[in-house]
């Protein structure tokens, strides 16, 4: 009798879904991370946004807070995006989770994908909540002009491959898990500062801070998705006057070639101490 042919493995595709409904799953159940994940932009947001309350002139009526809001949307995608990847593959290196999944029948494509999958679903909930926040705390107005919603839409696929990738670079060079998701943090948290995220208005940082933030994605996206929130009377308090979005779509793409050159030269499936 005649052995019946066994099926053909899935492919890539359908491999990376289930990898992501796997990575979804994990996620979801570390209650302490996904509470830090959500939480540290939207407990920042609040905090400045419940101080500075005071109405910015010739604007309409705008408040800062609307103004810190307006920023902290791209916050909150940066730290899920970022930090999420930078400390998860970090953490998967670790444990020999990748050592593992490199010697079964998973094509690399397939893991990144399940990774992919699970910062979009992380940080469009986080877009959610931010906005959410942002509209019944401090009055933000949501737009109604379809080219807004576009504008939205093209920072964040940018901004999230963006950062992404830059997590995925920093998951190389840490030493640990646990040093990985301290530096992501601190990273996270110096280029908000840099980036014009917690400072009213942008202009007035210092030249340096100024500087070291345009080199990064997140002065970008924080300035995109203001224009998508706030009228454009805004653009007095931007470094250049005006919203810029040709130079924050150059920016955000050149990030995500340079980052994914970054990630193909110094990713590595094993840890600095395996042999």
């Amino acid at each position: 009798m005649n052995e019946p042919t066994p099926g053909a493995l899935p492919g890539p595709l359908a491999l990376g879904l289930r990898r992501a409904a796997v990575e979804l799953k994990g996620f979801f159940r570390e209650k302490d991370t996904v509470l830090f994940t959500f939480s540290l932009p939207i407990v920042i947001m609040v905090i400045l946004a419940s101080v500075f309350t005071q109405v910015i002139p010739d604007t309409g009526g705008i408040t800062v807070s609307q103004l810190f809001v307006g920023g902290m949307i791209a916050g909150g995608i940066a730290s899920t995006s970022f930090i999420t990847l930078g400390a998860g593959i970090a953490s998967d290196r670790e444990d020999g989770t990748l050592r593992r999944l490199r010697g079964a029948p998973l094509p690399p494509v397939s893991y990144f994908l399940g990774k992919v999958v699970l910062v979009l679903v992380a940080s469009l909930a986080e877009l959610a909540i931010v906005l959410a926040v942002g509209v019944v705390a401090f009055d933000l107005t949501l737009p109604t002009e379809p080219g807004r919603w576009w504008t939205l839409a093209w920072v964040f696929v940018l901004g999230v491959t963006a950062c992404s990738l830059a997590g995925i670079a920093l998951s190389s060079l840490a030493r640990s898990a646990r040093s990985a998701s301290a530096l992501s943090t601190l990273a996270l948290i110096v280029l908000m500062f840099a980036s014009g995220v917690y400072f009213v208005p942008v202009s007035a940082l210092p030249e340096p801070l100024i500087t070291l933030g345009s080199l990064f994605p997140l002065k970008w996206m924080a300035q995109g998705t203001r224009s998508v929130f706030l009228p454009d009377t805004l653009t007095q308090l931007e470094v250049a006057g005006a919203w810029e979005h040709g130079r924050i779509a150059l920016v955000l793409g050149a990030w995500c070639i340079g980052g994914l050159i970054l990630c193909l030269t110094t990713f590595r499936w094993r840890g600095r101490r395996e042999a």
